[in-house]
């Protein structure tokens, strides 16, 4: 790449980087704030390798990290009103018809007991039993690529009723126990509710087994493949009112039900599974069905996988398939966030602390993901008008 190339290239990622501050920094209202904010963002993209306030502080020239830290505490802005603005950033760069909304949690390992939220709880990250934080995301992922556009810390039980650790941790008082599944389907709405086009809701078999997210999504006419456990009681309409585990509808299939398609590409090409699937008795109106979709490995047919589909009736098994691939893309987003913009290393105990740093993670990640998008937009001629001229030209 030519000097002009790269030089180009820092301009547009200086000018976007300098929109997203003006755009996010709207719900912060004090200068001084404003310019720390934007100090912060600049550190969480830095090379910085532990996004501490110190580091962070040292890198913004400041003597000592009380300006930075001002950001996650004592200083006044809404997380919430900042989540919105990000969300509305990063969709106006991945928005497409065929995206699609992923649910998923991720922990944080943590020493000690006085973070908010931090107990002895199961964490996919460790995949382990361990001492941690818990958070709920929802990602939105099409063509373009993926961002994560909203985040809840998860209260354990015992937290929300020790009114001690609430008060010093700051949680509201309008924060109640939750279970994981009952944020899922706050934040799933909320997204829905800012009118994102969504072809799709996909999420794992904790929050796939949620019925009332299910019934939720279906009064609302949205799409979804969600994964469920094995032993999910349904009911095929070739047994009539009859309820049977997915794994034993599985067992019944002949061999003629199964067909070989892609669930998306993967580094060494197209991830290919068996796929079958069993039409549901439910109470479905047309255009849409139900169906259990199953996926088969191909090196162990032993494993696996059952998804519970509501769909237009035309919709394919193909398509069926790769949308189930996409559930992926959260994970994407949590690798980036946590490889690259610190999304664990949050130093705030405080309930405030912990949503303003996921926050500006989000927000982090969303620069990078337009950035990103309009490099594929420009690559497929279809550069987005408000997207940075000199991304364009350094293409």
């Amino acid at each position: 790449m030519s000097v002009a190339s790269w030089s180009g290239s820092l301009l547009a990622w200086e000018r976007e980087l300098a929109a997203l501050k003006d755009r996010v920094g709207l719900c912060v209202r004090r200068p001084e704030l404003r310019t720390s904010f934007g100090h912060y963002l600049d550190g969480l993209l830095s090379g910085v390798e532990r996004k501490t306030g110190w580091l962070l502080a040292e890198r913004a020239g400041e003597a000592r990290p009380h300006r930075l830290q001002a950001v996650l505490g004592r200083g006044r802005w809404d997380s919430d009103a900042a989540r919105d603005l990000v969300r509305a950033y990063a969709v106006e760069a991945l928005a497409d018809p065929d995206a699609v909304l992923v649910v998923d949690e991720t922990g944080f390992l943590k020493k000690g007991a006085h973070s908010v939220g931090v107990a002895r709880q199961y964490s996919g990250t460790a995949e382990r039993i361990d001492n941690c934080q818990v958070g709920v995301f929802v990602a939105y992922a099409s063509r373009y690529g993926q961002a994560l556009i909203d985040r809840r810390l998860f209260l354990p039980e015992a937290w929300a009723a020790d009114q001690a650790r609430r008060a010093k941790a700051g949680v509201p008082e309008a924060v109640e126990f939750a279970t994981k599944p009952t944020i899922a389907r706050a934040l799933i709405a909320a997204a829905l509710d800012a009118g994102l086009p969504c072809a799709f809701v996909l999420a794992d078999a904790l929050y796939g087994s949620d019925k009332r997210l299910r019934m939720m999504l279906q009064a609302r006419a949205q799409a979804y493949v969600l994964a469920v456990r094995s032993n999910e009681r349904l009911m095929t309409m070739a047994d009539g009112f009859a309820t049977h585990d997915a794994s034993s509808i599985a067992d019944a299939l002949p061999a003629s039900a199964w067909h070989r398609y892609a669930a998306g590409e993967g580094a060494k090409g197209p991830r290919l599974y068996d796929w079958a699937r069993v039409r549901l008795l439910r109470l479905q109106t047309p255009p849409w069905d139900h169906w259990l979709l199953i996926r088969r490995s191909l090196r162990d047919p032993s494993e696996l996988a059952y998804y519970v589909v509501f769909a237009p009736t035309e919709t394919t098994m193909s398509e069926l398939a790769g949308v189930a691939g996409l559930r992926w893309t959260i994970e994407t987003c949590f690798g980036t966030a946590k490889g690259e913009l610190g999304l664990d290393h949050c130093e705030a105990r405080s309930w405030d602390g912990w949503h303003r740093h996921m926050t500006l993670c989000m927000a982090a990640l969303a620069f990078l993901a337009r950035l990103r998008a309009e490099l594929v937009r420009v690559a497929a001629g279809k550069p987005n008008k408000r997207s940075p001229d000199a991304v364009v030209e350094a293409a």
